[in-house]
């Protein structure tokens, strides 16, 4: 049974102070077990708990090569570096957000340090945290950056595969259900044990 007995200020320049003070809003956060795997896997989708607001601004070669789907050429050339078209139309008619007309797609890109994306996420969020984060949807990225994150954690029942231990196996299965592959495994897994180090 992993230690309840950890200490989030162990994490002291390793973590940014911003991060560790936004900790204790993550209710389900209840050992150093939960919170090393939580974090590193916040750090590396947000470069470093830099990153807070999805980047949209692709070229037309890499609109092509992201979302081809929905930028076959020569689509692809006018949509190239307008950031607010291109969220529009690949997030249009899905996860509650309008067509691409209503712009929804950009209003409610991700934000926060693993990227709640959505406007039916942004609503349910809201409910969670008692905001109108769909009237004000840069209180993801501006006030509930970890918090957000939490919010996916528990929608998407990742605790409980935190839960398995500290082994390269559980590493990879949290890695897969944040990422939906295994993108970036090798620096998720080396933060972990950074932070499990730490706190334990």
């Amino acid at each position: 049974m992993p230690s309840t007995g950890f200490n989030p200020e162990n994490l002291k320049g390793y973590v940014p102070d911003e991060v560790i003070a936004q900790i204790p809003s993550v209710a389900a956060i209840t050992n150093a077990l939960r919170l090393a795997h939580f974090l590193a896997q916040c750090a590396h989708e947000s470069d470093g708990f830099k990153v807070v607001y999805e980047n949209l601004n692709y070229s037309a070669d890499g609109l092509k090569a992201t979302f081809p789907k929905y930028f076959p050429e020569p689509l692809n050339e006018s949509y190239a570096r307008n950031p607010a078209k291109i969220g529009a139309r690949v997030y249009a008619d899905r996860m509650g957000n309008g067509d691409e007309a209503s712009g929804d797609g950009y209003t409610f890109r991700g934000r926060g340090y693993i990227q709640l994306t959505g406007k039916s996420n942004y609503a349910n969020f809201g409910k969670a945290v008692n905001e109108d984060t769909v009237a004000s949807p840069d209180l993801v990225a501006t006030h509930y950056p970890l918090t957000s994150a939490g919010f996916f954690f528990d929608s998407n029942n990742i605790w409980t595969v935190c839960d398995g231990g500290s082994t390269d196996a559980v590493i990879t299965a949290v890695t897969k259900k944040v990422n939906g592959g295994t993108n970036g495994l090798a620096e998720r897994a080396q933060l972990f044990k950074e932070y499990y180090a730490l706190l334990s």
